[in-house]
Formats: structure tokens, sequence, C-alpha cells
């Protein structure tokens, strides 16, 4: 028999799994059927496509919009499309003159956190694009905030509502490869945000669009240089993102962690190129080990991530699947019936093919995660990726990010107290690694609670 899944079906089980976060109802939830008056932060690039998918539930009004860069590709295109809108430069003054429902927060990602956090603590539900936060004390911070104020939330990890995914996830959790023994996901592709291996010297005169004390936020002091920040090539700085892994990992690890139910590794361990103090490295990759659980082989698990060009588990996936049909990005599920293959944004596939060539593959329906989002605002449904879940899957992905800093070291973390070790001999009393769980604030941007 085929499987099917609505989405009131999807939202039914994911909240009977523990996917959704139980609605509560404040003062700031819209009722069912009322307007969602949004406002939205960052409206270039990525904040263009979450302000216009959201925007097509028909109970979402644009209210204010909001972008450091005021060129015809950013506020200004975006002040075209919803001529409605209030318009403004720096998010600080949106939330405090703006009456709202809910924000939607598509910065870079060294801004998600003061941003998300500010409208939490004004009662706003909040769309965050991933990963969820620059650092794994902000992710906490944001999990513990939403959760206190009963807001709804949803990170934007867009492709977990899509039928391939959700496809993967039913496969395992209706044991079609049986319980987990190990799993290995990967991102082979070539970025296209690496312009410069350092800091070039210098500045470049600040185009009169843009703002760029605003663009820095939180971030320390430093000139602006055409082409290599502002606007797309932020990716590649420590001081703004997390690299390759913190740009897929919430993407490619997301129906990882979702089939098998993972929580929080204990171990972990990364191999990469020496890391200088600005930007990330051109490769590497990380092992994971996590509890296990009912739907693993072993009382622990292993997961592991690569990326840099053309970087593939080809020798860990060898007598599985044929170098030459491993995708570019994704991830193998290996299971003591069969394994399973998920490439990002593709169709799920069960190994080998011959032995389920009649099995009966889920078929599902795409789900927007913007919509799904709207509609839990107004109170109809939950969120999957809400920052209990996102919080945790996003910490997961920067303790990545942590141990390729300190790669070949292995560390230890312990989530209940938020405290990372590295493991050895003569460390006793180190606190390299929790050191760097944390970052600080400039001081005119800092956020109570975040510093």
């Amino acid at each position: 028999m085929t499987h099917q899944l609505t989405r009131r079906s999807f939202i039914q089980s994911a909240a009977a799994a523990g996917f959704g976060l139980p609605l509560i109802r404040t003062n700031a939830f819209a009722s069912v059927n009322d307007q969602l008056h949004v406002g939205c932060i960052g409206v270039g690039g990525k904040g263009w496509s979450d302000m216009m998918e959201t925007a097509k539930s028909p109970h979402v009004i644009i209210q204010a919009i909001c972008d450091i860069d005021d060129s015809a590709n950013h506020l200004g295109r975006a002040a075209e499309q919803f001529p409605k809108a209030t318009k403004y430069s720096d998010w600080r003054t949106l939330l405090d003159k703006e009456k709202l429902d809910a924000l939607i927060v598509s910065t870079p990602d060294h801004m998600h956190a003061p941003v998300a956090l500010s409208a939490i603590e004004r009662g706003l539900h909040v769309y965050c694009q991933k990963p969820l936060t620059h650092t794994v004390h902000e992710a906490r911070v944001l999990s513990n905030a939403a959760k206190k104020a009963g807001v709804v939330t949803q990170m934007g990890n867009q492709i977990q509502a899509y039928a391939e995914y959700r496809s993967a996830v039913q496969l395992v959790h209706d044991g079609a490869i049986g319980k987990v023994k190990e799993v290995f996901s990967w991102q082979a592709g070539k970025p296209s945000w690496r312009k410069v291996n350092d800091r070039p010297e210098g500045g470049d005169p600040v185009p009169k669009s843009v703002k760029w004390d605003n663009w820095l936020g939180v971030a320390p002091e430093r000139p602006y240089k055409a082409e290599i920040y502002h606007p797309f090539n932020w990716r590649h700085w420590q001081d703004f993102s997390n690299g390759q892994l913190g740009d897929f990992g919430c993407h490619i690890l997301d129906p990882v962690f979702m089939a098998i139910g993972l929580t929080s590794p204990v171990f972990l361990v990364a191999g990469a190129p020496k890391v200088n103090s600005e930007t990330w490295t051109h490769s590497a990759h990380v092992k994971y080990i996590f509890p296990g659980n009912e739907r693993t082989a072993d009382s622990t698990i292993s997961v592991t991530w690569f990326d840099g060009v053309g970087r593939k588990p080809v020798e860990a996936l060898d007598g599985i699947l044929d170098e030459t049909a491993i995708p570019n990005a994704g991830s193998v599920l290996i299971g003591e019936k069969g394994s399973l293959l998920i490439p990002h944004v593709g169709t799920p596939k069960l190994l080998p093919e011959e032995k389920f060539a009649d099995y009966d593959m889920p078929q599902l329906e795409r789900l927007s995660h913007y919509v799904l989002w709207a509609d839990a605002c107004r109170g109809e449904g939950t969120t999957n990726s809400n920052f209990t879940y996102a919080g945790n899957l996003t910490e997961t992905v920067l303790l990545g990010t942590i141990a390729i800093r300190l790669r070949g070291q292995e560390l230890k973390w312990d989530a209940a107290n938020l405290k990372l070790t590295r493991t050895g001999e003569n460390l006793s009393g180190d606190d390299k690694a929790q050191g760097l769980l944390s970052k600080p604030y400039r001081k005119a941007w800092a956020v109570e609670g975040l510093v």
C-alpha cells in the first residue's frame, strides 16, 4: 500500500513525535483567520525569498521592511513590492516603532541572535534563517527564551517541508532499513562566496546606499571592502558565519536528526587544514558520536560530515553505493536491513536497489515551511523546526565548527551544562574549547542576555 501524508496529518504526526511546539496562547497570538502583521529584517538575497514565500499566505500583511542597503536589489525592491510597508535601515528602530505579530530574520548569521531575541522578548513570533545563531551559547539562549515566551518559532531550513526530506524520514520511521548503524553526510560543491584567503588591507568608500555600521552590528569593527563582505561573501568570514558546515549543515543533517531522533553529540573531532583567524577552511570533516536510541543499532551512533570540493565518503560507502552514483551533497544512513541515500533536495533511494525494487515509497505533497509558520502563528497547527529542535540542531552544527578550529583534538560535550572540554592528558583546567562557545559583542550593539 502506498503511503500518503497530507498537510494536516503531517502536522498531527509531527506533534505526536515531539517535533512540533505546543501552541501556548498569549495576547500576542493572532486568532485563526485574523491577519498576521509581519516585519522583515533583511530583504535582499535569501531575505527576499523568505519574505515573498511568507507573503503567499492570504493572512499575512508585510507591514515593515528593514535592510542596511536601500539600493534597488535590497530595500528598494522590497519597497516596490510592498509599497504600504514602512521602511527602516535599523532593526532596533523597527522593533521600537512597529506594532507587529511576527518577525522574519534574514540577516547574515552573526546578527540572527540579537535580532531574534529582541523580537521574542517583545512577544513576537519569529522565523529565523539557518543556522539559527552564530554561536552555541546564542542557540541555547534563543531556545530557552522562545520556550519561556511561548511564541511560535521556525528556523529557515525550509527543505524540511519538502516531500523528499519528509519521505526519507518516514522510510526510517517505517523501519525500511532497520536500525541505523552509521551515517555519512557531505557537501562536495564549490562555494561561490570565497574571494580571498585572508583579510585584505585597507578599505573602500562605503556606498551611499549601505549603512556599514548597521551591517557590522555586534561584530568587531572593520573597514568596508567592496565585494568581500556585503552582500553575499560574508559566509567565508569567521566574524560573520560558520563556513560550509554552517551554511549547509542545518539542511543536510536535518533529515538525519528527524529520522533517527538525534539529540546532542557527546564526543566529536574534526580534521581540517590549519584555520587562520579570519576565514574558514576550504575543506573539513567532523565525526560526531551521539547517544543511541530505539532507532539505532548500538548504544551510540557516529555521524561523519565531509565538506570541500569533491570531498565525498567514497571509501566508507564502498559496496553500498558506486562512486559515480554519489550525489554532490546529501547523506547515507547505513542500516541493518539496507541503506538509505538522501540526496540534498532529491528523491531518497533505498539500497541496494534490487532488494527494494518493489518497496512502496511514500507519496507526499510538498508543503510550505513559511506558510506552516504563518498558520501556527495564528493558532493553526505547529512548526517542526521550532527553536527547541532547531536550537539543538544548530548547537551540533556549530560544535562542529569549533572542532574545525581545534582540528585533531577530541572534544567532550556536556549539553546539559553547556560545557565543552578537550579530552586527553595535561588539559586540566583547560578552557580553550569552552571559550569558543560564545563571543564578545561591540558595546553599542550588546543585547542583554546574550553577553
